[in-house]
């Protein structure tokens, strides 16, 4: 008569131990296990790790002006100090609050628009809650496309003068031509590190480093000049580094990567160019865009084109970038094989993003594979960082003497290196 009771007494105390475990398991605070702050052209990030997602409250104070960002049942389990500040956030501070609660508070230097949003778990990256201040960071002005045109134009009407006299050196012979604008663009940065070497090696790190040492040997050429997309540790959106490079007046985009693969015998450089089927998509997006787009064509508007006509002018331009981007790329896929080993004998094809500017010769530059151990130690390495940063200059100077835009100092300097003369011949003749 009790037998059955008895047997449904089991499975009710297994049952209260399952509730209780996850009651208990509910009741586990979050673990806040690093604050990362990051500032740039294209504003300021504030990233918290965390072992799960809170409940979180994000809002503004003024009078000082601040942002809170209040986290339920979070502790601070960092193995550092909180960041210091930058950009518009003088400062960040944390503190405990009633209910198991902590509190992060950025204290600004003004008012500033905020923008928050979690990241889901991806890779070795955890949880991610991001506060965002969209605003212009304190890293200088860069000059709008306008801009841009405006000192074309003036640089254009100075080289149209006359010359009064004979023109006695080269320094002022070649002042009327321009100096070529090579954009180098240092791969991830901020809160995004790129891939991660086996030895702790992050992308970003080895891309800035790299950037930077091409950067002096470009500035170092005669007739060219080189502009980092980014020269510090903080983010900007792909879409974001095209649209700088052409801002700039660029007239060819280099971006400076480092390649990871799950098979880590894999190991050498690779150069990419858009493919063309991956091009349709940007030239419909500028397209649609008429007024970003305006200048797109050399000074030629598309306003007062229909949309066959317009769609055919920017398919032309993007052909004749990608073309002369190959070109490009070839000559420095040839120069890297003289310091090392390169995956594969051709340049590759791939739509990349920050490649799709549809009137910038543009090339991604995969150094070395950091997921190699080999490779690794050498990226890490100074000198080896200065052969890859020389080897991508020369294959730039080599494609540019071979094929340079009229009007350019290297243009003239060209011409007289064929006609066996002087650059200062050569510029006083025309």
């Amino acid at each position: 008569m009790f037998v059955r009771p008895a047997r449904l007494w089991i499975p009710l105390f297994a049952l209260l131990g399952v509730l209780a475990g996850v009651a208990a398991s509910a009741a586990a605070p979050v673990k806040l296990t690093d604050v990362r702050l990051w500032s740039g052209p294209e504003g300021t990030r504030l990233v918290l790790d965390l072992s799960a997602l809170p409940r979180h409250e994000v809002f503004t104070i003024e009078n000082p002006d601040r942002v809170v960002v209040d986290l339920a049942n979070t502790q601070l389990a960092m193995r550092k100090d909180l960041p210091a500040g930058q950009g518009p956030v003088k400062g960040v501070r944390s503190g405990p609050q009633a209910g198991g609660g902590l509190r992060i508070v950025l204290d600004l230097s003004a008012q500033q628009a905020v923008k928050t949003f979690a990241v889901a778990p991806d890779g070795s990256a955890g949880h991610r809650l991001v506060v965002e201040l969209p605003g212009a960071a304190a890293v200088g002005p860069v000059p709008t496309a306008k801009q841009v045109l405006a000192a074309s134009s003036a640089a254009i009407a100075r080289d149209a003068a006359p010359i009064d006299g004979p023109v006695k050196t080269l320094s002022v012979a070649a002042g009327k031509q321009r100096d070529l604008v090579i954009a180098i663009d240092a791969g991830h940065g901020g809160q995004d590190p790129g891939a991660i070497g086996r030895g702790g090696t992050r992308e970003k790190d080895v891309t800035l480093a790299i950037a930077r040492k091409l950067a002096a040997a470009i500035d170092a050429e005669d007739g060219m000049r080189a502009k980092l997309i980014r020269d510090g540790d903080y983010f900007i959106s792909l879409r974001g580094r095209a649209r700088k490079a052409r801002e700039l007046g660029a007239d060819m985009f280099i971006s400076v990567h480092a390649d990871s693969v799950p098979n880590r015998s894999v190991s050498g450089s690779s150069v990419y160019v858009l493919s063309l089927r991956g091009a349709s998509d940007e030239a419909s997006r500028w397209l649609a865009e008429r007024e970003n787009a305006a200048d797109l064509m050399g000074g030629v508007s598309l306003d007062d084109k229909n949309d066959v006509l317009a769609s055919v002018l920017l398919d032309v331009t993007q052909k004749e970038a990608v073309s002369n981007s190959v070109e490009a790329a070839d000559a420095v896929l040839a120069s890297l094989r003289r310091v090392g080993s390169v995956h594969g004998p051709r340049v590759k094809h791939a739509g990349f993003m920050v490649l799709k500017s549809p009137d910038i010769p543009s090339m991604l530059v995969e150094t070395a594979f950091i997921s190699n151990a080999t490779d690794e130690r050498r990226l890490r390495d100074s000198a080896h960082q200065q052969r890859i940063a020389r080897a991508i200059h020369a294959g730039v100077r080599d494609y540019f003497y071979e094929k340079p835009p009229p009007g350019t100092k290297i243009a003239a300097l060209a011409a007289a290196r064929r006609g066996g003369g002087t650059a200062t011949q050569t510029l006083a003749e025309r």
